[in-house]
């Protein structure tokens, strides 16, 4: 969005959408490997921040939830990776590839819940 002479930095707008700093790359700006890997080791740990929020989902899901049976939705579970793989259609990444990470993404979490459940 452009208002009263601002310039907007498409760079500076990746950085934050993404929580890099201006320190490391983006993906285009990369000159070497070790701008390479300097990015996907953010990545990596941005991503990993990113989980540790989703699993406390399941563990509130998990809190709520009446019975231990309610815990696997196989309809929500396909909901879920429909919404993934068609996001990623639209941000021009493989629907299917990214389907089949979120099936074990929710699969790993289905079993986190039923831990978490099992503890309470």
């Amino acid at each position: 969005m452009r208002s009263r002479g601002v310039k907007l930095d498409s760079r500076a707008v990746l950085r934050q959408s993404v929580g890099m700093s201006d320190t490391i790359p983006t993906g285009p700006e990369c000159a070497t490997m070790q701008d390479v890997r300097a990015g996907v080791d953010q990545i990596d740990q941005d991503l990993v921040a990113l989980l540790a929020r989703r699993f406390a989902y399941m563990d509130a899901a998990a809190r709520i939830k009446p019975d231990r049976s309610a815990v696997r939705d196989e309809a929500r579970k396909a909901q879920v990776i429909a919404n993934a793989s068609a996001a990623a259609e639209a941000s021009g990444l493989p629907g299917a590839v990214i389907a089949d990470l979120w099936d074990v993404l929710v699969e790993a979490s289905i079993a986190y819940e039923l831990a978490a459940f099992d503890r309470r």
